[in-house]
């Protein structure tokens, strides 16, 4: 029986979201930023990469992001993630491989870190990161140093023309007016 995949247009022209019925990770997202990162971690990323024009690939909840390059043309790539999503999802094919699930489950769930770090974990967690998974995107805590926070910016985020203006007009809005100690919010 073939997955039922439903097509999304993202704030970013570079890259699509591609909602699936099926799961894919228990929360969060992963992301891939080449081929080389895929391999032996997720043998559907690994397969998106074949596709000519693929550069970057996310994994969500139940949502694949998938980041094109100058070399690709969406109508040609469109098909191929289609087809590859499908027959892998259809298949029951392994998206992540269980050992690097496993790891990266409890890399995430340990978070750690004093009261700021668990406090801003939290807004990211409960506001942020749903409101751009919705768009194909993910915005993961890289560390707090001096009041300031460094955020990964994943998938659709990555590259996004508008991203600068949720950062600063969003985000770090958010962050600050929570947490008065936050002095700046810069991407990675």
């Amino acid at each position: 029986m073939s997955v039922n995949i439903q097509l999304e247009w993202t704030p970013n022209p570079s890259t699509l979201k591609y909602v699936v019925d099926t799961a894919l990770l228990p929360r969060g997202a992963m992301n891939f930023v080449s081929r080389s990162t895929a391999v032996e971690k997720s043998p559907l990323a690994e397969k998106l990469f074949d596709i000519k024009g693929v550069t970057a690939v996310m994994l969500g909840t139940n949502f694949v992001t998938v980041t094109k390059g100058d070399d690709g043309e969406w109508d040609e790539l469109n098909d191929g993630v289609m087809l590859a999503i499908d027959k892998h999802l259809t298949a029951g094919d392994v998206v992540v491989n269980a050992a690097v699930l496993e790891a990266w489950s409890a890399a995430t769930a340990a978070g750690g870190g004093g009261a700021m770090e668990v406090r801003v974990r939290e807004i990211l967690d409960t506001e942020i990161r749903p409101a751009v998974a919705m768009d194909g995107g993910d915005i993961t805590l890289d560390r707090i140093e001096n009041g300031v926070v460094y955020l990964h910016m994943q998938g659709s985020c990555a590259g996004c023309p508008s991203s600068t203006a949720t950062l600063r007009n969003g985000i770090e809005t958010r962050l600050r007016e929570a947490i008065p100690e936050i002095v700046e919010v810069v991407a990675v």
